[in-house]
Order: structure tokens, then C-alpha cells, then sequence
């Protein structure tokens, strides 16, 4: 007699709407705006929350009937919510950004008559007033046996967030790609990052770019024919 509700508890749990937030990261300048999105599948409604280093998620806002519940008053005006049912989009836009924005985001909904909530991945927002382009951006290569790989090398940039992407005949290339994270040297204030592509040998006439995105920047990075040796990659890799 259990069998059914057991069943219909196991089909609700696997069919549950789980929220995907975009994007992942992104930086802003004092004084400008930043928008977060949110795609949830059924008729929810969305609570927001950030999170600060160290601490728990505390909400912000939550929509009820369209219109915005705010924790602080105070954010009611800096703070903007949209809804698409159409495209089962929800957004949040912040104003005036100010480096006390800085955190992670995150869109939620309840469940179970509140007696849990089901969260986003999260969006980190770093809020700063200095902006610094990468100094230098280049490819290097390496050909070893029936395999070529290729790296890119972004240093010295300025906030960490970046967004790094190898491309193919305007395509995404996603297989047998490796990203590091960014590291930082102890005597500055700027970031390093570098991302790895293997592509067989005989694909070294083929086209690929390495395509990095950063504040107001979007570079392509053309791979070469030419060899190059990497050790001080190789050395910089262990540190990440």
C-alpha cells in the first residue's frame, strides 16, 4: 500500500526545478550597474539572496503577485526585479554598485510549505574601483609526438574575473580543453591566467583562437604555426 506515495515522492524529487543562473562571474565598476538572470521552469516564486565571504546566504528580496518584498528598505532603490514567464526568465538588476555588492547571488524558491528551498549555482559580482586590462596576452605552442599543445597565457589583469574560451570555425571548442585558474603573485596586485587546448598533429594548418573576455574586452588570440617551448607555463600551472 506505501508503493504508490513512495513512487509519486520518488518522481517528484528527480522532476524538481532547479534553478540556472547566469553568468557565472562578473566584475563591475564602482558606480555602474550589474544584472544576474535566473531560468526556473514552473510557476515559482523567486526569492534572491547573497552570500559574503564567510557567511550564510541572507535574502534580499523575494517577488510575491509581481511585486518586490525587500528585507532593507533601503535597497528599494538601487535594486530592480524582471520576470519573463514566456522564457521562464527572472532577473535582478542592482544600480550605483558599490564594492559592499561584492558577493555571491543567488536565486532560490521554496518547497515542501518552506520547509526547504532549492538554489541556484550563484552569481559572483566583484564590485571594484580600479580596472586594469591584461598586459600581456600571447599563445604559445608545443608539438609532442602525434599531439600539439597549444597554451594561452593571459597576465597581469585586473579584477580575477575573466572568461576564457577556445574557439574553432566560430565555434566553442570544449573537448580535451584545460583551464587553470587565475593565480596572483604576492608582490602585486594583478592576476595570471592560462588555458590548454590539445589538438592532434595533424590538425597544426587548422585555425584555432583563444578568446578571453574581461570587463569591456574581447580579444582573439590567433595559434601560430611556429613552435615554442613552455616550461615556464608548465611552472606556472603548479602554482594555481
Amino acid at each position: 500500500m506505501l508503493l504508490f506515495p513512495v513512487l509519486l515522492a520518488t518522481s517528484f524529487w528527480y522532476t524538481q526545478s532547479v534553478p540556472v543562473q547566469t553568468p557565472e562571474m562578473q566584475a563591475r565598476m564602482k558606480g555602474t550597474s550589474a544584472r544576474m538572470s535566473c531560468q526556473l521552469e514552473g510557476n515559482h516564486i523567486v526569492h534572491w539572496y547573497r552570500q559574503l565571504p564567510g557567511e550564510p546566504p541572507k535574502r534580499i528580496l523575494y517577488g510575491s503577485a509581481g511585486t518586490p518584498v525587500f528585507e532593507d528598505s533601503n535597497d528599494r532603490n538601487r535594486f530592480q526585479v524582471r520576470s519573463d514567464p514566456a522564457r521562464s526568465m527572472h532577473s535582478i538588476d542592482i544600480n550605483s554598485l558599490t564594492p559592499r555588492d561584492s558577493g555571491t547571488y543567488y536565486c532560490a524558491y521554496w518547497k515542501y510549505h518552506r520547509i526547504s528551498s532549492v538554489f541556484g549555482s550563484g552569481t559572483k559580482l566583484i564590485v571594484s574601483g580600479k580596472f586594469s586590462p591584461p598586459a600581456n596576452s600571447e599563445i604559445l605552442q608545443k608539438k609532442h609526438e602525434d599531439q600539439i599543445v597549444y597554451v594561452c597565457l593571459i597576465e597581469k589583469f585586473y579584477p580575477e574575473v575573466i572568461r576564457v574560451t577556445w574557439i574553432k570555425d566560430g565555434e566553442e571548442v570544449t573537448d580535451n580543453v584545460v583551464k587553470g585558474d587565475t593565480w596572483q603573485s604576492t608582490e602585486e596586485d594583478e592576476y595570471s591566467i592560462a588555458s590548454w587546448l590539445t589538438v592532434p598533429a595533424e590538425s597544426e594548418d587548422k585555425k584555432y583562437y583563444c578568446k578571453y573576455e574581461h570587463e569591456e574586452e574581447n580579444i582573439l588570440l590567433e595559434t601560430q604555426v611556429s613552435e615554442t617551448v613552455l616550461p615556464l607555463i608548465a611552472y606556472r600551472s603548479k602554482s594555481l
